[in-house]
């Protein structure tokens, strides 16, 4: 076989280390904007807080002499421009090179070394396995009792139920503990659960409740029948037949009624009453806001930072110096304007985007979400001219503060249904009518699936019957058959 030589021509797409940047800050969240600035402010010598000049000076004159200065470096920086800086710069040093003789404050507090800063300083609730470990510490028992105690405790679930059996628990400490069986773990598991949160280490919801029971006064109100509801029937309370448990159990409706109440007091989930969940913060990245009848989109500007090149440290660098510390800082000017041009056009795009959905949705703004209109991310991305990846970058995890709530901008974003009249209607004001439908339907009488179908179908909207339970089931709203609730 005879080699030949083949000329081949392709195409490939290579993406510059600004335009990386670019898209990495635009999905980026306001939060963790935040910190991509402050560490570029602490890496990068060349960026500064632009904080306005009206608070560095006062007086008139030192107003105009900065007004000068910055004239003149900008001069200085302009010519230093892309013919004699190549867009590849080497980076001489990071942060940690600079500054590695930070405080050590687990010595300055802790002779041992265990101080965790600021985060000791957490005024939230401890975690569930704290929480018991802390009550333990309290009673007075065995060491071997603690270890099979400690197992237990690690066995529990965020709900606070035990996740695994005894013999479970008894095979996990017998190579720790000699001589135990399963009569000193049940004891144990007796004493966890006498601990709070009430029903905790409880192994099925029948026990936890039961716990719960236990502990009410003895003079509670229908407390006796609530026992025996939830030893002899509780398959019958999960399944709403509430027809054969008054017949079972001799009781009226009325009387059911007080006996149900009291059982729905209880907690099924103790575990939650003390959580390790931390409070998330949502901050809005646009308000909006109807002014003279016309609906405004604004960034917010607190989440986006001011940011500016720093005069002094850019007159420093020299044309043609080709040394260490002077390519060192044509490198820091050059990632800062790269930076600068990003947080721009993030924030350039992100409004864009934003009015674009409240133009769409005005009627969402005006009416709520029965009014919702279809959208999806092609439609923004046909309109603004960008790419869908573009669309989806920018309304993920960026939130929208409006006269009806927070929303994120994903949640404008819906497929559509057509309707009998040739029209369309989103798969989010199908959801809210179907929730307004099941909030006004009769407790004891709940609507089905069907028949929601068919009131849908009343007002133009044509579903089918597995739609509608697809839909119910995104809301978390139970079937009809559990929704049946006592009058």
């Amino acid at each position: 076989m005879k080699p030949s030589l083949q000329l081949r021509i392709g195409q490939s797409l290579t993406m510059t280390p600004q335009l990386q940047q670019a898209i990495r800050l635009l999905q980026l969240s306001s939060v963790e904007l935040q910190a991509e600035v402050q560490d570029a402010l602490e890496s990068n010598m060349m960026l500064e807080m632009d904080e306005g000049e009206s608070e560095q000076k006062t007086s008139e004159e030192a107003a105009t002499k900065t007004t000068e200065t910055k004239k003149d470096s900008t001069d200085n920086v302009t010519d230093l421009n892309q013919e004699t800086m190549p867009d590849e710069l080497p980076v001489d040093s990071g942060w940690d090179d600079v500054y590695d003789n930070t405080p050590n404050y687990a010595k300055a507090n802790n002779d041992k070394g265990n101080y965790d800063g600021f985060e000791n300083q957490d005024s939230s609730k401890n975690t569930l396995r704290e929480y018991l470990e802390w009550q333990l510490n309290l009673a007075q028992i065995t060491d071997s009792d603690k270890v099979i105690a400690l197992t237990i405790i690690d066995s529990l679930d965020d709900d606070g139920y035990l996740a695994g059996t005894l013999e479970d628990i008894l095979a996990a400490v017998d190579d720790d503990l000699e001589d135990v069986g399963i009569e000193e773990v049940e004891a144990v598991l007796r004493m966890i659960q006498s601990m709070g949160p009430t029903g905790v280490g409880s192994r099925d919801l029948k026990e936890c409740l039961c716990l719960q029971l236990k502990q009410c006064d003895v003079d509670t109100f229908r407390l006796e029948e609530a026992k025996t509801l939830i030893n002899n029937h509780l398959d019958l309370l999960a399944a709403h037949d509430y027809n054969q448990i008054m017949r079972k159990m001799k009781l009226d409706q009325e009387e059911l009624t007080q006996v149900v109440s009291l059982i729905q007091s209880m907690n099924p989930r103790p575990g939650n009453e003390v959580s390790d969940a931390h409070t998330e913060y949502v901050v809005p990245d646009v308000y909006v806001k109807k002014v003279k009848g016309i609906w405004k989109v604004d960034l917010n500007t607190d989440g986006i930072p001011s940011l500016r090149i720093n005069s002094a440290y850019a007159n420093m660098i020299r044309r043609a110096d080709n040394s260490e510390d002077n390519t060192s800082l044509k490198s820091h000017l050059q990632e800062a304007r790269w930076f600068i041009k990003s947080i721009r056009s993030r924030s350039e795009t992100l409004l864009r985007v934003a009015t674009c959905i409240v133009e769409r949705q005005r009627a969402f703004l005006e009416h709520g979400e029965e009014a919702m209109k279809p959208l999806v991310l092609h439609d923004v991305a046909e309109i603004l001219g960008m790419h869908e990846s573009t669309i989806s970058r920018v309304t993920t995890r960026k939130y929208m503060h409006t006269p009806r709530g927070i929303f994120e901008l994903k949640y404008f974003f819906s497929s559509h249904v057509g309707t009998n009249y040739g029209g369309v209607c989103s798969s989010t004001a199908i959801r809210a009518l179907i929730k307004k439908l099941i909030s006004a339907e009769t407790p004891n009488k709940p609507l089905s699936d069907s028949k929601i179908a068919a009131l849908l179908e009343d007002q133009g909207i044509n579903v089918a019957r597995r739609t509608v339970a697809k839909y119910r089931e995104a809301m978390a709203i139970p079937p009809s058959n559990e929704r049946k609730r006592l009058a």
